[in-house]
This record gives C-alpha cells, sequence and structure tokens, in this order.
C-alpha cells in the first residue's frame, strides 16, 4: 500500500472523531483535516453577517459571499492543538458554542455550501497523508479513501459527553438539551438529500458507546495497521 494514505473518518456528532483523528494523525505523522469545523466557520460567519435571524438562514445571501470566506487550519506551537481561523481570525472557541451546534446542520444542508467545503477539503488532501473527519470524507469527498471509518455511539452516550465538554468550558446547557441537539442533528444529517451522513459500504464501523478515546484510538489503529 501506499506510503500517503488518505484516511477517511465518518459518522455521528460527539463520537468524538475529531479528537481520536487528531491523535491517529500525530502517530502517523500525517496531517488532520477537521471537515466540521468547515462547517461550523461558514456558521458562525453567517451569524457574524446576519444571514441567520431568528434561526431563519437567508440562503441566497450566504450563497453570494461563499467566496468571500477564507478558512485555515494552524497549530498552535504551545498547546500543539489545530485551530480554525475565519478570514484571518482565531474562531475554534465562538465555533464551539451551542449556538452554532444549532445551526451548523441546517447550514450544511445547502448544496451550495457543501459544494464550497467539499472543493477545499479535496484541495488540502489531494496529495495525501491526512486524517480527515467529518460526515460525509469516505462517501463524497474521498470515495477512493485508502481506509475508510465510521465511528458511531447511542445518542445517550454522545450527549453525556457533550454535556461534560460544556461544564468543563463553565457551560451550564442542561442534558436534556443537548440530547434534543444531538437527536436533531442527525436527523437532519442522515436525512438531507445532497451528501447525506451514511456509513459507506467499505467502511469499517467502529461503536465507542463503550471505549474511552484511549480505547478508541487503539482500535482504529490496529485496524489502520492490519490495512498497511
Amino acid at each position: 500500500m501506499k506510503e500517503n494514505l488518505i484516511i477517511a473518518i465518518d459518522g455521528y456528532s460527539s463520537t468524538g472523531k475529531s479528537s481520536m483523528s487528531k491523535i491517529i494523525a500525530k502517530n502517523l505523522g500525517y496531517t488532520h483535516i477537521d471537515s466540521g469545523a468547515m462547517y461550523r466557520a461558514v456558521t458562525l460567519y453567517a451569524f457574524q453577517y446576519q444571514y441567520i435571524v431568528d434561526n431563519k438562514i437567508d440562503e441566497q445571501a450566504l450563497i453570494t459571499n461563499l467566496s468571500d470566506i477564507k478558512i485555515e487550519f494552524k497549530q498552535d506551537l504551545t498547546t500543539q492543538k489545530n485551530l480554525t481561523f475565519l478570514n484571518g481570525e482565531n474562531v475554534e472557541a465562538d465555533i464551539r458554542t451551542m449556538k452554532v451546534s444549532k445551526m451548523v446542520s441546517p447550514i450544511s444542508e445547502i448544496p451550495a455550501v457543501r459544494d464550497y467545503c467539499v472543493a477545499l477539503q479535496q484541495q488540502m488532501g489531494e496529495k495525501g497523508g491526512i486524517v480527515m473527519d467529518g460526515r460525509d470524507i469516505g462517501t463524497t469527498v474521498f470515495p477512493h479513501a485508502d481506509i475508510k471509518i465510521f465511528v458511531t455511539a447511542s445518542p445517550e452516550v454522545r450527549a453525556q459527553r457533550r454535556f461534560l465538554e460544556y461544564q468543563q468550558q463553565g457551560k451550564d446547557i442542561p442534558l436534556v438539551e443537548v440530547l434534543k441537539n444531538v437527536n436533531e442533528r442527525d436527523y437532519i444529517d442522515s436525512h438531507r438529500t445532497y451528501s447525506p451522513l451514511s456509513k459507506a459500504d467499505d467502511a469499517i464501523e467502529v461503536d465507542n458507546s463503550n471505549m474511552n478515546l484511549e480505547e478508541t484510538v487503539n482500535k482504529v489503529m490496529e485496524i489502520i495497521n492490519s490495512k498497511k
């Protein structure tokens, strides 16, 4: 198998895809690309320019201005963490808020937004040596990826994980609201007509409902190593 692999990691929200993918990329000496952060950045941009008001999206205004959106990933040399930049501004914390989480699935349903992000993702990963996580990496972005993983877990487990993350950030969001958001995102992501969340036929499913991050990383690394 070639050296610079394209590894696609798809799955539901709050399965720890991004955290796991970052560690796997580091283990392999690869670049990690968080495709979900791109859609979150577009959502934040829509809020900034009031293309989202009262949970209603002005799709035409957003589509017209997509070319003005510049998304970059940079590494924090102190923490070694990847940071998302929107038009030159570090927005890593801003794109992880509940406000953005509630609207990112409807924004990502818009075909023009998906086309924009997919083209950027393909450009970033065309040379290989990447671990990219998202919803449609193995089905749409890189259907011929060398290795495809699909991560899942029960909605209740995923909501609890997100709830604890918010608590650690000092955000007091009721668990019932977090679970409602998880279920809503699952439905929207799986039922959109354009590039829905789905498991590729040749993807290997990993259910990490009863795994911690380290155990999930070890499981996926076993899969990767078995295919080298």
